[in-house]
């Protein structure tokens, strides 16, 4: 058996030990974005310390358990914490959460992260629809043998973000009155932020810029889940405001925009 597979096996009989969920929906909640856990009625909370062999979240704003429960009637398990590729692990620990709620029974991926702006029509607190990425930054979370057990060696990555869940995302927003906007997101690898320089040459391709989520987009296409994502756009990036950028800034700008990212996350699931 592939050494990654076997590893992710171990998690999910790990997982399996503790609870029988299956969920439908994976949500991942990045940065300043945990609260939203609290609006799921929770069935049962498992720490990644609790699960053998799994990759545990070091980064304020990252509390660093799965939660599983529901949104309405659909049944969900979200990830309260991220694992990013700067904190070290290696990239297939990153996507390791994305694979194994996947075995667990998650056909779609809802990603969300916390971004810098990188289109001049954006500004602080603006809810962003990815409808693609680049993700040529970060390694590959694919290179090295294929997990013949998840998907194929060479996966087709055109629409990586599923276009029925785009147009249900679009249409939530509408009804909710929340101004939604749409762009390509790339990740960076952290943990610096990005110089002016790197941002005036990536805002040639993209609309805002990150250090996570391709990668779990990747692995997520790979295994043959349907994704979407929301990033919440927390500051303008490097170059584009005469401020510093820092931490702090991210975690404030993410909860002035926590109630209508909650609706319109909620909104959407219940219609997936």
């Amino acid at each position: 058996m592939n050494e990654l597979y076997e590893k992710l096996k171990n998690c999910y009989d790990s997982v399996r030990a503790k609870t029988d969920f299956v969920p439908k929906v994976a949500l991942v909640l990045g940065s300043g974005l945990g609260n939203y856990a609290d609006s799921i009625k929770i069935v049962t909370e498992i720490d990644y310390k609790a699960i053998e062999g799994f990759p545990v979240s070091t980064v304020p704003g990252h509390a660093g358990k799965f939660i599983f429960g529901y949104v309405g009637e659909v049944p969900v398990v979200c990830m309260k914490g991220r694992v990013h590729y700067y904190e070290g692990y290696p990239v297939s620990d990153v996507v390791l959460p994305t694979r194994l709620m996947k075995l667990l029974g998650a056909e779609i991926l809802f990603l969300t992260n916390a971004s810098g702006g990188m289109n001049k029509s954006f500004q602080a607190g603006d809810l962003m629809m990815l409808t693609d990425h680049i993700g040529i930054f970060a390694p590959n979370p694919l290179i090295g043998a294929n997990l013949d057990e998840l998907g194929t060696r060479f996966p087709d990555m055109t629409n990586v973000y599923d276009k029925a869940l785009q147009d249900i995302i679009r249409t939530t927003a509408k009804e909710d009155g929340i101004d939604l906007k749409e762009g390509v997101y790339v990740q960076l690898t952290g943990p610096c932020y990005e110089s002016p320089a790197e941002i005036k040459m990536l805002s040639n391709f993209a609309d805002a810029v990150g250090m996570s989520t391709v990668v779990e987009a990747i692995a997520a296409n790979h295994a043959g889940m349907k994704i979407c994502g929301i990033s919440c756009i927390c500051n303008l990036a490097a170059g584009m405001n005469p401020t510093p950028l820092s931490h702090k800034e991210v975690q404030e700008a993410a909860d002035m925009a926590a109630a209508k990212f909650t609706r319109l996350v909620t909104d959407a699931i219940l219609k997936f």
